[in-house]
């Protein structure tokens, strides 16, 4: 997945007003502020109530349902090895967020947990650095996630860190 495709998905989930933040590899790329790496797909917190206004907006970019986890994740695919992963989170009165996880549990969002960042000058929700840090437990790290740490982790050390 190349960056116009990013933007094309984060254009056409702005137009169907969709709150959604970058996360993964994308999301550190935006917060660093360049692309560092290839990715297969982007990953987007997505606010659970605007999930149907998602699946069409995607759909109208030639996206299908591919993966069915719902309500923890939906993976879409497109032609030309384009991917999304939706991760459909809700909001309780204070912000807080949480995400079904396939066990019956959830993973939370924390209200520090968004912000923003940058890349190509386009200013781009995303999920903070030391929240993509916790998302980055739990699993057999692969080569892609010890350079993604080792980006976030120079972001926490930074005194302008996210």
């Amino acid at each position: 997945m190349d960056i116009a495709d990013l933007f094309d998905v984060l254009d056409a989930l702005h137009s169907a007003d969709t709150p959604c933040w970058v996360a993964g590899g994308w999301g550190v790329d935006v917060l660093v502020g360049r692309h560092t790496r290839e990715h297969r797909d982007v990953d987007l917190a997505l606010d659970a109530t605007r999930e149907e206004a998602a699946l069409e907006a995607l759909a109208s970019l030639g996206y299908r349902m591919e993966t069915d986890q719902r309500p923890a994740r939906a993976e879409l695919a497109a032609d030309g090895s384009r991917w999304v992963d939706l991760h459909p989170v809700v909001f309780d009165a204070e912000g807080v967020g949480r995400q079904a996880d396939l066990q019956g549990g959830c993973f939370l969002y924390p209200r520090g947990a968004f912000t923003i960042g940058r890349l190509e000058g386009r200013v781009i929700p995303c999920l903070s650095a030391s929240q993509q840090l916790t998302f980055r437990k739990g699993y057999v790290l692969r080569d892609v996630d010890h350079h993604d740490i080792a980006l976030l982790q120079g972001l926490n050390e930074s005194p302008t860190a996210r």
